[in-house]
């Protein structure tokens, strides 16, 4: 269960990056009084937690639905996490996540950023419900299911307590240090994606 439980870790640790949202947030957020701006970082967690919650509980049930095998969601959702950690590796997501930040900012409407973009889809992005569905689909019985959720649940309070925490992260690690945690994260997603496919092919082949 340790193992499991340091894995799923790891995975949504990488995936989230709770680190990698703190800029991002405190940029959005720096007009805002110190009340809405935590309003903002528990409704992006309360919200962004919901939806993973439902794909965790229900995604199995919609792959059935649609007649997509375990099997292949899990070799394609490793080539997913993949390309994100390529991304990651090369600073192209820490580019896009601040352009798509750039532009919120520009648009007068959006005074509240904390459904978009912070829960859908910096915090709930694509890496992150394939990745709960991906976990989830691997675990058998009850306790393996509570041991990826418990370590997502981690993964969210880290999340909340950096967005909390932004202004200070961002003066603690500064933009390089920051740029070096995320390639280092990068290439140990990339081997958790090539594990996802290896498990999928394995799996085929058993057939």
């Amino acid at each position: 269960m340790i193992e499991l439980f340091v894995s799923s870790f790891v995975t949504f640790f990488v995936v989230i990056d709770p680190p990698g949202c703190a800029p991002i947030f405190a940029g959005l957020t720096r007009d805002c009084p110190p009340g809405v701006r935590r309003a903002m970082a528990f409704r992006s967690v309360a919200v962004a937690a919901g939806i993973l919650l439902f794909f965790a509980v229900l995604g199995e049930d919609l792959l059935r639905t649609l007649g997509i095998s375990l099997t292949a969601f899990r070799i394609a959702g490793g080539i997913m996490l993949f390309l994100i950690a390529l991304e990651m590796v090369f600073e192209r997501r820490t580019q896009r996540r601040e352009t798509r930040a750039q532009e919120v900012e520009a648009d007068p409407e959006h005074d509240d950023v904390s459904i978009f973009p912070m829960a859908i889809p910096m915090i709930a992005g694509p890496g992150s419900i394939a990745s709960i569905m991906l976990l989830m689909a691997r675990s058998n019985g009850l306790q393996q299911s509570l041991t990826v959720l418990a370590a997502l649940a981690a993964i969210l309070v880290m999340t909340l307590l950096a967005l909390l925490s932004a202004g200070f992260l961002m003066r603690l690690l500064g933009h390089k240090m920051e740029a070096m945690i995320t390639r280092l994260l990068g290439v140990v997603l990339a081997a958790l994606a090539a594990q996802f496919v290896i498990d999928g092919i394995m799996v085929s082949f058993e057939v």
